[in-house]
């Protein structure tokens, strides 16, 4: 199948376009000219349950709903659209409202470092096993995800992440012998020709880094084009890739992102993912819990059950990040924690390879243990499974319960506690002069 997407100018021409309500098609052009839209033919096609669409989990993935501005800035839109279209007043008050949606959240600024005098803008290196890679041809996707916390990639220049001249990206990792891992990321890498991936795998092949064990591939294709892999000019091609690079002893993972338990039941992604495992890469998968979307236990457990049965492996459960629309989506700490227990309470031990819920803030990757109570006192239970500094993982510690709690920032020390034990040293990691990633055990 030719690949095909709908964007704001032409969604209209979609098939389906009866199916959705003339306010449904208003709300897509006020919401879209701030959030970026964008959905794959096979999306539009194969996914959604056009009728039963505003409920859809695959509908409301990729169209912009109206809740996701808040209504004062949904309403600005839509009076500039009315009264002077896409004008000049219209790009303003759309670039003012995005900078005020926390762009590149939770500290990724310090992520990026600096080596022989410039800054690496198309790397981040938060852990020092892990460095990112963000190759400039997979600054885009098959389609966008609504809840996306990479949506600045696609609507704001000066936060983009890219790297058009990879060559400073080999020196740095050649000189960070704690890097392990390197994961391509984006956008998504997944809509890269294979000459772009064979390209960069024999970089990191052949450059004689021995530290180098596992190339990351973090991509959604397997959601929103899974031709990617089948019947694409040049799938067979990068799945051979994959082959060879195995077999130079290197780990290949793929960072699947499924959201939903139906995404699994096509043939078509059923037969990529046979395709690439046959390869020798391992497919590991991981979503955020997100209202409207997958918020029961009873569909996370259909989810990991249905990935074991093909093959994969459950990896992450991910709170969504505090960005774009994250209030349309979000779940308090607590009700993420609990459709976690629900469903990890639902599957046998085959499934439980998964890790979470957990939330990719400033520090580091936080994982919610649970709710407690410790000496008469509620509590959340906390601990890092990635961080910063790597003395602070898997260091258990405490933080009032709240109701309300949604993001790290929404949390207090418990115990009478001033600060949390990351808190001081975190600080000074922001106030140095130098990137956070320079400082020396913070990689």
């Amino acid at each position: 199948m030719k690949y095909h997407s709908y964007t704001l100018n032409n969604f209209k021409k979609m098939p389906q376009i009866g199916k959705i309500s003339a306010r449904h098609q208003h709300d897509i052009e006020v919401v879209g000219q701030v959030l970026p839209f964008k959905a794959s033919s096979y999306l539009v096609d194969k996914l959604i349950d056009w009728d039963n669409f505003e409920e859809d989990p695959f509908y409301i993935l990729n169209f912009p709903q109206r809740g996701m501005l808040t209504s004062t800035n949904y309403n600005l839109i839509d009076e500039i659209l009315k009264r002077e279209g896409k004008s000049d007043t219209l790009k303003k008050k759309v670039e003012q409202i995005r900078l005020s949606l926390n762009p590149n959240p939770n500290g990724q600024k310090f992520n990026v470092p600096e080596f022989e005098g410039s800054l690496l803008d198309g790397v981040q290196h938060k852990y020092r096993e892990t460095m990112l890679f963000f190759p400039v041809e997979g600054q885009t996707c098959h389609a966008f995800c609504t809840f996306c916390f990479r949506w600045p990639q696609f609507t704001l220049k000066q936060k983009k992440f890219s790297m058009q001249n990879s060559n400073p990206m080999i020196a740095y990792l050649k000189a960070n012998p704690d890097i392990q891992d390197v994961l391509i990321t984006g956008g998504d890498p997944g809509i890269m020709k294979t000459s772009m991936f064979e390209k960069y795998f024999e970089m990191l092949t052949e450059s004689g880094i021995s530290h180098l064990h596992t190339i990351r591939i973090g991509t959604k294709a397997l959601t929103y084009w899974p031709y990617r892999f089948t019947t694409d000019s040049d799938a067979d091609d990068l799945l051979r890739l994959f082959e060879r690079t195995v077999k130079k002893g290197i780990n290949i993972s793929i960072m699947a992102h499924f959201n939903h338990p139906r995404v699994l039941d096509t043939p078509e992604v059923q037969e990529a993912i046979g395709r690439i495992l046959s390869t020798g890469v391992q497919i590991r998968t991981q979503s955020p819990v997100l209202k409207h979307i997958n918020d029961s236990g009873k569909i996370w457990a259909e989810m990991w059950r249905k990935q074991v049965d093909l093959g994969l492996i459950p990896y992450y459960m991910f709170i969504a990040r505090d960005t774009g629309s994250h209030e349309y989506f979000a779940l308090s700490l607590e009700e993420a924690y609990n459709i976690y227990n629900d469903a990890y309470n639902s599957v046998s031990g085959i499934c439980r390879t998964v890790r979470g819920p957990s939330m990719s803030c400033d520090p580091g990757k936080l994982h919610i243990i649970g709710v407690t109570e410790v000496m008469g006192q509620k509590v959340y239970a906390l601990r890092f499974i990635q961080a910063r500094k790597p003395e602070w993982v898997n260091k258990i510690f405490f933080a009032k319960y709240s109701s309300d709690a949604y993001w790290l920032s929404d949390l207090e020390p418990a115990f009478g506690e001033k600060e949390f034990f990351f808190t001081k040293e975190l600080n000074e990691m922001r106030s140095s002069q130098h990137d956070l990633c320079h400082t020396e055990g913070v990689h």
